[in-house]
């Protein structure tokens, strides 16, 4: 693949913070952004060069965009697949569909990782009531029932437990919550000790760069604090890094990959999800490491070198979600808090309006590093 050079322009499907932040990096590259998304004045349009508001399924708008960019990777997963293959035929997608077909399949996703040797909980496939039912003798109880798709945040699952598995009306809740195809994952629920994650980078040439594993903390189901480095072994966090290592390799990544993961009691470790984007848990990066992740994605997409993701520091970021952004009076005042703001209007429960990062000396072992 030949370098995408500077002054060209990046294509970014969604509008979010996550194309946002990507944005900023890329024009400190001297890159510019197009920004395709079906809502008016998003986050990321608002930072952006372009803008084309339309349907994920505009065929003319696709066309009329991909003449428009050098290169088009995207800000979440929950994109219509078959828009993203035929934009591919036009101009380059990074990562791949193939990537994206994986990542926002539940089935496809854990099929994967069983696949390539990488364990995740123990679950089944659900396609009916009779299925359903199957699976709930075979795993048993305690289980989550998750969509196959469209599913982030805690949104599309349901905890099934002892005494409350009527399959009937637990696979009604779920067609109402999902798309044609009516498929979903039953997964046995884990006991662990917390969760952590790791994001890699990976060039066109197969080079990578990853960066320390961190600890995750969620108040219902959605990100709210991240701690870097994770608070677990070193040798607990390298298996960790290797295992994001070796999934990026195996999907043929090009871009970053998130790899959400659960620490059992023991110290083994289990994937729970695949995001092939930039991702919650490494908003520290921009404070906190040589390269941040947003900057990262825009070098392996555009076929430069791949930034050091070395951390300076050791860092805490904590999400601004609602009304927490009613506090961001207090956090400009402190000199020590990084605020950084998504120019979202609104601000509704559960929806991610900022985050804020908090720097420390960093003082893990670096000399294991060596």
């Amino acid at each position: 693949m030949s370098t995408i050079r500077p002054g060209s322009t990046i294509g970014i499907l969604g509008g979010g913070q996550l194309g946002r932040m990507t944005a900023l990096a890329a024009a400190t590259l001297g890159y510019r952004c197009h920004i395709f998304c079906p809502e008016k004045d998003s986050p990321a349009a608002q930072v952006a060069a372009a803008a084309t508001i339309a349907d994920y399924t505009d065929r003319e708008a696709l066309a009329r965009f991909a003449r428009e960019v050098a290169v088009v990777t995207y800000e979440f997963e929950n994109i219509p697949h078959a828009p993203v293959e035929e934009l591919a035929r036009l101009v380059a997608v990074r990562p791949s569909p193939a990537v994206l077909a994986i990542c926002q399949d539940r089935v496809k996703e854990k099929e994967f990782l069983n696949r390539i040797g990488i364990a995740t909980a123990p679950w089944k496939r659900i396609v009916d009531t009779a299925t359903l039912d199957n699976a709930i003798n075979e795993l048993g109880l305690p289980s989550i029932l998750k969509t196959a798709r469209l599913g982030y945040d805690g949104k599309g699952q349901v905890a099934v437990k002892p005494g409350q598995a009527d399959s009937a009306a637990l696979w009604a809740s779920m067609l109402a919550a999902m798309p044609p195809p009516a498929e979903a994952v039953l997964e046995r629920f884990v006991n662990f000790e917390r969760e952590i994650s790791v994001i890699v980078a990976r060039g066109p040439d197969g080079k990578h760069a990853n960066y320390v594993a961190v600890e995750n903390r969620h108040e219902h189901h959605i990100l709210a604090q991240t701690i870097a480095p994770a608070r677990v072994p070193f040798a607990t966090a390298r298996r960790a890094e290797g295992m994001a290592r070796h999934i990026a390799e195996k999907l043929d990544l090009v871009g970053v990959v998130a790899v959400e993961m659960f620490v059992g009691e023991n110290g083994d470790l289990m994937v729970n999800e695949l995001a092939p984007r930039p991702h919650n848990s490494g908003h520290w990066t921009i404070d906190a490491c040589v390269t941040s992740q947003f900057e990262q994605v825009v070098r392996a997409i555009c076929g430069l070198p791949l930034g050091s993701a070395r951390r300076h520091s050791d860092a805490v970021m904590d999400n601004l979600i609602g009304d927490a952004i009613n506090r961001w009076p207090e956090l400009i005042k402190d000199p020590d808090a990084k605020l950084h703001l998504y120019g979202k209007a609104e601000a509704r429960p559960g929806r991610k309006m900022g985050h804020v990062t908090r720097l420390l000396p960093r003082k893990d072992e670096i000399a294991n590093e060596k």
